[in-house]
């Protein structure tokens, strides 16, 4: 027992904020730098950027590689380090809390020019900065991130959750420079009052737009994969990611707890590799239980508007496309197919004269014709429900959730969607 010594990686033990704002693990920080060029290791001009600092394990992990990269160049450790901290290592902290956590992975102190710090900065943040940003109000949100100001326009004594990195007009000026490579693990959502998941304000596709901007060599985001098919707000996202051949690597975890130890996110969760400079088709890898694959394709199939996920379903999709058949988007609605959002609850229990029956979230009320919104006109239809938001959770074999019949005279809030109208079903002689 003396002679063996369990001396686990500190960052491996810390507990995650929320599953919308998650620790990223070494092993799965490693994983994503692995996507990285190695030349860049062995390269003292090289700088990088977490604009998203939790833990500081992105910078931390990004340090010891170009510690063993640069010996040659550099061959003194002392001299590495310093180089390396004051010149080639940036981040920003996503709260003050986290950028002295961040501080302490990576300086040994969380003031930068502190007694234990490894190098002496002249301020207290060196190069990982929390820069305090408010919410610009534009009417009931806010013009950066979308957020509902009733909900978060709150005192000094409370966090806003006003991420710095996306709440400039000008990014660039954060730092006054241009970075090399931009990774980090983003902050996923926050709640817009209306419920959780595909229902809150999503906020991972404003730190990649905005690392655009910034115009790195390299981008690499773990961010969930409800992108790929869905998500309010979105769509434009989505088209804009299918579309740009620089994306070369897509590495997805439809369970999102083989990434992330304990935490279960809707739809799994993904990194990926963006190479500025060369275009190409992708190598899309799937990981799940027991089973990987791996496929050179492009991110956007011909004929599809949103991401296969699955390679398996290639061949399919192209076998099924040359029929050219009637497909089921043609009957799938959108989000709040009558307009009723989740929260909506002005219904009865029991059913009253001309009332409609109303799908809510785990329950089933009563309402007036005069309450629906929109599409009025499919409430006297046959059609079908389904969860708008599903994943693989904890079962691997679920695809997507059971789906019911709706009888005429039925209508559902935005935690359906429909497919339908549809044809009455034939009467048995």
């Amino acid at each position: 027992m003396l002679t063996k010594k369990h001396n686990p990686d500190i960052l491996t033990c810390i507990a995650n904020l929320s599953s919308d704002e998650v620790f990223t693990p070494p092993k799965v920080t490693n994983q994503v730098l692995d996507m990285l060029p190695n030349e860049l290791w062995s390269n003292e001009k090289i700088t990088f950027l977490d604009p998203v600092s939790k833990s500081g394990v992105f910078l931390r992990e990004i340090t010891k590689r170009l510690i063993d990269g640069l010996k040659s160049k550099i061959p003194n450790l002392e001299d590495r380090v310093e180089h390396i901290l004051r010149n080639q290592v940036y981040g920003i902290g996503i709260t003050e809390l986290t950028s002295l956590i961040s501080r302490r992975t990576l300086y040994f102190s969380k003031y930068a020019n502190g007694k234990y710090s490894i190098v002496k900065f002249d301020d207290s943040q060196g190069n990982l900065i929390f820069f305090k940003s408010e919410h610009t109000w534009e009417g009931k949100s806010c013009r950066y991130c979308g957020v509902s100001k009733e909900m978060y326009e709150r005192g000094d004594n409370l966090e806003s959750y006003s991420y710095s990195f996306i709440h400039s007009e000008n990014p660039e000026k954060l730092f006054n420079m241009k970075f090399d490579v931009i990774v980090g693990n983003p902050p996923y959502q926050m709640n817009d009052g209306g419920g959780t998941g595909s229902s809150a304000v999503p906020l991972y596709h404003k730190f990649i737009q905005t690392s655009k901007k910034l115009n790195p060599r390299f981008l690499s985001m773990i961010i969930p994969s409800r992108w790929f098919s869905g998500g309010k707000g979105l769509d434009d996202f989505r088209d804009e990611m299918l579309s740009d051949s620089r994306i070369r690597k897509l590495i997805d975890y439809p369970l999102s707890s083989m990434c992330f130890p304990g935490v279960q996110i809707e739809g799994g969760v993904c990194y990926f590799l963006w190479d500025r400079d060369n275009h190409g088709k992708c190598e899309v890898k799937t990981i799940l239980p027991e089973k990987e694959s791996t496929m050179i394709r492009p991110l956007r199939e011909n004929g599809s508007e949103t991401f296969i996920r699955y390679n398996e379903s290639i061949s399919i999709f192209r076998k099924v496309k040359s029929k050219n058949e009637i497909t089921i988007d043609r009957i799938i609605s959108s989000r709040k197919p009558f307009g009723l959002p989740s929260t909506f609850n002005l219904m009865k229990k029991k059913p009253f004269d001309n009332s409609i029956k109303i799908y809510a979230n785990k329950k089933v009320g009563y309402i007036t014709k005069q309450q629906v919104s929109k599409n009025i006109q499919w409430v006297k239809e046959f059609k079908v429900f389904i969860t708008t938001a599903y994943g693989l959770g904890s079962l691997p074999s679920q695809v997507i959730n059971k789906p019911f019949i709706g009888l005429p005279n039925s209508c559902s809030t935005e935690t359906y969607i429909m497919f339908g109208p549809l044809p009455p079903p034939p009467i048995k002689n």
